[in-house]
C-alpha cells in the first residue's frame, strides 16, 4: 500500500512573538474559529491588542475578513476569533500580526494558516482521527501526514479523540526504549499554570503545529488532559477547573466552561451528508467499577447530554450521525463467554476495562437502543492504543459500526512488552480477542498512526495509517488497513 516520509522543518516551530503556532476548529457553513498565542517579554498585565486577517488567498490580496483580538493575561494570552461571515466550503488562509509600529515584520507575523468552512451539500466528507499523543514514547509523524494529506487536498478536518498530552510527570510513561523527548514541566500537572506550561511544551512541536495551522480541527477531551481514569469527583475542584480553563484556552474550540455550567459536548454539521457529536464522557460520569457495571444508576454521558445526544441523533436528516466517541463503546471479553457469564452472574458481564463502555454497561444499552432506532449512526473512537473495527449490537442484531484509531505515539502492547511490532505474542493476542468476540472485525495491538474515515452516501470508508518506528523522527507512514461499512454490517 501507500508510503508517505514525514516533512517540516525548523521554520515550523518559530520563535518570537507567534511561537506556539496557529490552529482552527469547529468550522461551520459560515465560520470558524481561528486561535494563536501572544509570547513577549514580561508578560504584561494588560492585554495585548493583535490583528488577524482571513483571505481567500495564500498572498492575503483577497481578504475576506479582518479585525483586532486582545491576548489577555488571564486567557495566558491566547486568542480566539469566531470568524463569521464565511462562505460555505471554502478553504481560506489566515494569520495574525502585532498591529503596533506600522507594516509588520516578520518576527512579529504569524505562520499562515489554512482553513475550511463546512460545506452546504458534501458528496463526500475525509475525517483524520486521532487520539494519545505522547510526547516522552515517540514522535508525532501521524500529525505530519495529516497535514501533507490535508495541503493536498485529501482530508477535510481532523477529528481529535482525546489525550491530546498525557499529565504524568517525566518518565512515568515513557516509550519501548525510554524517553524520546522529555516533556515539561517535569512534574505531574495538577495546577493551572502546569496545564498551561504542558501545552505550551507541546505546542512547540513542529509536526503537531503543521497539522493544527494546515486544516480545522475538532476536538474532545479524554481522561489524561485533567487526570488517568478521571471521572466527575476523581480529583478536587480545582485541580480539574484549572485543566478544563487550559484546554479551553489552548484548543480551537466554540465552548464554554462546563465548571460554570457551560459543556463542550456540541455537533457541527455537514449538509446532509454528516453530522458530528462530540461527546464529553469525563465531566459526568460515574466512578468507574468493575463489579457495578449494570447498575442503572450509573452514567457516563450524564442525564443532559444524554438527553441531547437523543435529540441530535432522532431529529438530524443527516446520512451518517457520526458520534466522536473517546472511550471503547464495544463490549470486550477475552476470558471466554462461558466463564465470563459464570464470574458476571447477576451483573453482567465482568469489564476487563471499566474506564471504558464495558465499566457503563446500563447506560450502553440505553444507547445503543436509542441508535437501534437512528439509522446511520457511527462511533469513531480512540484511547485505546489499538486499530479495531466492530459491529455493535443490540439482542444480536447489528445497529452501528465502531471504527477505533489507534494512538500517534502513546504506548500499546508491543511497547509495554519491549517487543518489536507484529510480535508473536500481540498477533496471538489478537488473534484470541478475535476468537471470542466475533463482533470484532479487526484489531492490530502494536501500531502508531491515525485513521482516515471517508464519508459518501453510500459508505464510511476507514483506512488506517502505520508509522514504521515512533521512536524515529521522520519515520516512513504507510497505509495499512482498510475497512468499511455499507449501512447495514462491515463489508
Amino acid at each position: 500500500m501507500g508510503v508517505a516520509r514525514a516533512q517540516y522543518s525548523e521554520r515550523d516551530d518559530p520563535g518570537g512573538v507567534f511561537q506556539h503556532g496557529v490552529a482552527s476548529g469547529d468550522p461551520t457553513p459560515t465560520s470558524v474559529i481561528i486561535w494563536t498565542r501572544v509570547t513577549v517579554p514580561g508578560e504584561p498585565s494588560e492585554p495585548i491588542p493583535v490583528a488577524w486577517e482571513v483571505a481567500i488567498d495564500e498572498n492575503f490580496t483577497r481578504l475576506a475578513r479582518t479585525g483586532i483580538a486582545y491576548a489577555s493575561p488571564v486567557h495566558d494570552y491566547t486568542v480566539h476569533v469566531d470568524v463569521t461571515g464565511l462562505t460555505p466550503g471554502t478553504t481560506y488562509f489566515y494569520r495574525f500580526s502585532l498591529p503596533e509600529g506600522g507594516a509588520p515584520t516578520a518576527p512579529d507575523i504569524s505562520r499562515t494558516g489554512r482553513t475550511i468552512t463546512a460545506p452546504l451539500d458534501p458528496q463526500e466528507l475525509r475525517l483524520a482521527v486521532t487520539s494519545c499523543a505522547n510526547m516522552e514514547s515517540g514522535y508525532f509523524g501521524a500529525y505530519s501526514e495529516i497535514a501533507r494529506q490535508a495541503e493536498n487536498g485529501e482530508i477535510d478536518v481532523a477529528l481529535h479523540l482525546g489525550d491530546y498530552f498525557y499529565e504524568y510527570a517525566s518518565g512515568r510513561y515513557a516509550g519501548k526504549h525510554g524517553i524520546t523527548r522529555p516533556t515539561a514541566p517535569e512534574w505531574e500537572c495538577v495546577t493551572l499554570e502546569d496545564y498551561r506550561a504542558r501545552y505550551a511544551h507541546y505546542r512547540r512541536d513542529a509536526e503537531l503545529q503543521w497539522a493544527h495551522a494546515a486544516l480545522p480541527w475538532i476536538v474532545t477531551w479524554d481522561d489524561h488532559e485533567c487526570a488517568n481514569d478521571s471521572w466527575a469527583a476523581s480529583v478536587d475542584m480545582d485541580r480539574r477547573a484549572g485543566a478544563m480553563q487550559a484546554y479551553l484556552e489552548w484548543m480551537p474550540i466554540r465552548a464554554t466552561t462546563p465548571s460554570t455550567g457551560g459543556h463542550i459536548y456540541r455537533s457541527l454539521a455537514f449538509g446532509e451528508l454528516a453530522e458530528v457529536s462530540m461527546l464529553d464522557l469525563r465531566t459526568y460520569r460515574s466512578a468507574p467499577t468493575r463489579f457495578k457495571s449494570q447498575d442503572p444508576t450509573r452514567q457516563m454521558l450524564g442525564s443532559e447530554q444524554f438527553e441531547w445526544l437523543s435529540g441530535r441523533l432522532s431529529t438530524s436528516d443527516a446520512r451518517w450521525k457520526i458520534i466522536g466517541n473517546s472511550v471503547m463503546m464495544a463490549p470486550l471479553n477475552i476470558l471466554g463467554t462461558p466463564l465470563t457469564e459464570y464470574l458476571g452472574h447477576g451483573m453482567g458481564s465482568l469489564p476487563l476495562n471499566p474506564d471504558q463502555w464495558d465499566g457503563y454497561q446500563a447506560e450502553r444499552t440505553r444507547l445503543l437502543e436509542l441508535v437501534a432506532r437512528t439509522p446511520g449512526c457511527v462511533f469513531l473512537t480512540g484511547d485505546i492504543h489499538s486499530e479495531w473495527a466492530t459491529e455493535l449490537r443490540v439482542e444480536g442484531r447489528t445497529v452501528a459500526p465502531e471504527f477505533v484509531c489507534t494512538s500517534v505515539s502513546a504506548p500499546n502492547v508491543d511497547d509495554k512488552l519491549h517487543l518489536p511490532a507484529g510480535n508473536p505474542t500481540s498477533r496471538a493476542l489478537a488473534a484470541y480477542v478475535r476468537q471470542v468476540n466475533p463482533h470484532v472485525h479487526h484489531v492490530e495491538l502494536d501500531s502508531h498512526g491515525f485513521m482516515l474515515v471517508t464519508l459518501t452516501s453510500e459508505l464510511v470508508d476507514a483506512r488506517w495509517f502505520r508509522v514504521d518506528d515512533v521512536e524515529t523522527k521522520g519515520s516512513p507512514i504507510r497505509l495499512a488497513h482498510e475497512e468499511s461499512w455499507d449501512g447495514e454490517r462491515i463489508v
